[in-house]
């Protein structure tokens, strides 16, 4: 599976100069919602992200997602697996677990995203799930941004990721581009201004 060429299929892999969510600028950005707003590719996403965790053999009884860029990733990969799905979201600034969900003791979850950069947003998910007596047995993704080791990649963790190495990531395809802090950033030199995705209605 070209999971670059799908991005690029449905427009999501944009070129420009954008403001991470991180603060750090770069000339690429995955628009994931572009992919996932067919729900045959979303379909077709999943099953293949399904195909490798039950390959590994990772016992699940539950997919959560951090809201709101999770959510149809995490939902997609819930159907595929055929488990139970639930959100977090931000209240006030911290993930919560919310709208009825309940987390059973002892049940197994994998904590799912559209994309993994340094996994910050997961792991607060993650949390929040061991907080309610479940246990994380691992994370995915459809693009890991390269910061964060995953299962069948040569790519190696950095010191930003911010996942628990023992606990395994899988997703589809490595997206490795440049970022730049705003202060070294070629494109700002240039005189470009960085925009955050969403700002401008896309």
């Amino acid at each position: 599976m070209n999971v670059e060429q799908i991005y690029k299929d449905a427009e999501a892999l944009l070129e420009g100069h954008f403001k991470l969510s991180s603060g750090n600028h770069s000339s690429f950005y995955l628009q994931s919602a572009k992919v996932l707003e067919d729900p045959k590719t979303a379909k077709m996403l999943a099953q293949e992200l399904a195909q490798q965790i039950q390959k590994a053999s990772i016992k699940v009884d539950a997919v959560c997602s951090p809201a709101l860029g999770g959510l149809i990733a995490g939902f997609a990969l819930a159907t595929a697996l055929d488990v139970r799905f639930i959100f977090a979201e931000r209240v006030e600034g911290q993930m919560s677990i919310r709208r009825g969900f309940e987390v059973q003791e002892g049940e197994k979850y994998i904590i799912c995203e559209d994309i993994i950069t340094t996994g910050g947003s997961a792991l607060e998910a993650a949390k929040q799930v061991e907080l309610g007596g479940g246990e994380v047995v691992a994370y995915a993704a459809l693009a890991n941004r390269g910061f964060c080791a995953r299962v069948g990649s040569d790519i190696k963790a950095q010191d930003n990721c911010k996942l628990p190495l023992d606990k395994p990531l899988f997703a589809l395809e490595d997206f490795t581009f440049e970022m730049y802090a705003p202060d070294n950033c070629p494109m700002c030199k240039e005189g470009s201004v960085a925009y955050k995705p969403g700002s401008r209605g896309n």
